[in-house]
């Protein structure tokens, strides 16, 4: 038999102290499938079903606080009950041999009262609401953080990582992107402050800066990640009029941390040339910059996958939706199997099996007649 050579997403790397056997990342990804800010039993299966030897996940983003929320049913970190409740997801994923990151997030303005602790408005760097999107969703009236309570944010992403690490994750991934509380101080379409979080690029990027070194503080560098999005630009009126040196200034800032694991970012919008999604491929510069893993994500197919990483313009890939509806993801990216469908209609829905863990594997499609499309 001729030995086939691997394919570039299916070589080895190794993530700092991590060594993984390929390079395709599952993408943290809002399932609302965790009742009461529980994550239940049935996560253990979908997290389990996509995990491999040697590869690494994200899970979904999870509320740091009470008031971090804005979407239903998704997952805490605050409590005990939360911590509890996570460990055997984590083990279920570790026992296939794969590497577990927790996304820890705050949503900040992208919320409404309904989900806000005693229906108060949803915190922020602004009061500006944000305008009512195409999906009829209307977000509540922001209050304005007051500089004295940032530290107090501040400490619930460091508690967040703590508490992470004590559910046996083996490290998390700080939510810097589309739009939520980070970004919503970050970028100046956002900012409208005038104390030491607003103005100046620097004093707009502080809080992630005080939330980047709180959680390196407690967990180590080695075991953080952070996702940004400097480039995306329609997403919650969240922008930037200069993203190259929003996203330099940070690249810096993790740079200062020695080991810092990795930077998650996702690619500007694509746009659609001759029936094909194109990749503007704009993150080269702080891939340049940062000095630990880089990972990219947007619209990848196995295709621009392996030339990304076969030119060096990232070390990893993230994959979402295609990720969601092929458990074994990788093993089709090996084999260049043909792929399920994703349903978009139940991306979000509460249901604990369908469109989650219903989706079947490549072996099962030859005698599946129930085959998820």
């Amino acid at each position: 038999m001729v030995h086939q050579e691997a394919i570039p997403l299916m070589t080895p790397y190794k993530m700092g102290p991590f060594q993984l056997s390929h390079r395709v990342v599952l993408a943290p990804l809002t399932r609302c499938r965790s009742y009461g800010n529980v994550p239940q039993p049935h996560a253990a299966v979908y997290y389990s079903q996509r995990a491999t030897r040697g590869g690494l996940l994200i899970a979904e983003a999870t509320d740091i606080s009470p008031t971090a929320q804005g979407y239903p049913e998704t997952p805490g970190i605050w409590s005990q009950q939360q911590i509890e409740a996570w460990k055997p997801i984590v083990d279920a994923v570790h026992r296939k041999g794969a590497l577990f990151f927790l996304q820890i997030w705050h949503v900040g303005r992208v919320s409404n009262t309904d989900f806000q602790p005693n229906g108060q408005a949803p915190i922020s760097s602004t009061d500006k609401q944000i305008t009512p999107d195409e999906s009829g969703m209307v977000y509540s009236k922001p209050r304005r953080l007051r500089t004295d309570e940032i530290p107090g944010i501040v400490d619930d992403f460091r508690r967040a990582a703590r508490n992470a690490g004590e559910a046996g994750f083996d490290g998390v991934e700080i939510h810097g992107a589309h739009g939520y509380l980070l970004e919503q101080f970050m970028k100046d379409s956002a900012n409208d402050r005038d104390d030491e979080y607003g103005g100046s690029l620097e004093n707009r990027c502080r809080f992630a800066v005080e939330v980047i070194d709180a959680v390196v503080g407690e967990v180590g560098a080695h075991r953080v990640g952070i996702r940004l999005s400097p480039f995306v630009v329609d997403y919650m009126d969240c922008v930037d009029s200069d993203p190259v040196a929003l996203g330099n200034y940070m690249m810096q800032q993790l740079n200062r941390h020695e080991g810092f694991l990795y930077c998650h970012m996702v690619e500007p919008r694509m746009a659609i040339v001759d029936g094909r999604r194109q990749i503007p491929h704009r993150l080269l510069p702080f891939r340049k910059a940062f000095k630990g893993t880089f990972i990219a994500a947007g619209g990848y197919d196995r295709d621009e996958g392996n030339k990304v990483v076969a030119e060096g313009y990232t070390d990893l890939v993230a994959y979402g939706r295609l990720f969601l509806a092929n458990p074994d993801l990788p093993r089709r990216f090996e084999l260049n199997a043909p792929l399920n469908k994703y349903d978009r209609s139940t991306f979000y829905i509460q249901d604990p099996v369908v469109g989650y863990t219903d989706y079947p594997f490549l072996d099962d499609n030859a005698n599946d007649s129930n085959v998820h499309v």
